[in-house]
């Protein structure tokens, strides 16, 4: 069974930092794609972030680019969202998702597989 789970969200001040992580479990990590994608109050979710461990490839949204990082460890089946510069602007509830292949997509429908959101409060 696929399963993700997503931590590391909380409350942090304008201009800080915050490391999100998201452990899989139930699939081969290196055969799958991980995104990132975020829901901010009132709005759409948002594909920000996408990696590929064996492709080693990324794709990064303009909202975020400069600012946040992906990165994976296979060794411990997880992916890392590390985000700096945070601002209000950046208060969502983040998910993570996973799809079987080495292809990026923002699309949602994209990717069967869901975790758990975890909340990111940005306060100024």
């Amino acid at each position: 069974e696929v399963q993700l789970q997503a931590s590391g969200g909380g409350l942090v001040q304008a201009g800080g930092s915050l490391r999100l992580s998201c452990a899989a479990s139930g699939f081969i990590f290196d055969d799958y794609s991980i995104a990132w994608y975020r829901q901010a109050p009132g709005k759409e979710r948002e594909g920000i972030l996408c990696i590929s461990s064996r492709e080693g490839i990324t794709y990064y949204s303009d909202s975020v680019k400069g600012r946040f990082a992906i990165s994976s460890d296979s060794s411990k089946n997880t992916v890392y969202l590390q985000m700096n510069s945070l601002t209000t602007e950046d208060t969502a509830v983040y998910s993570c998702a996973a799809r079987d292949g080495s292809v990026l997509y923002t699309d949602d429908s994209r990717y069967p597989y869901w975790g758990q959101g975890t909340l990111v409060t940005v306060s100024s």
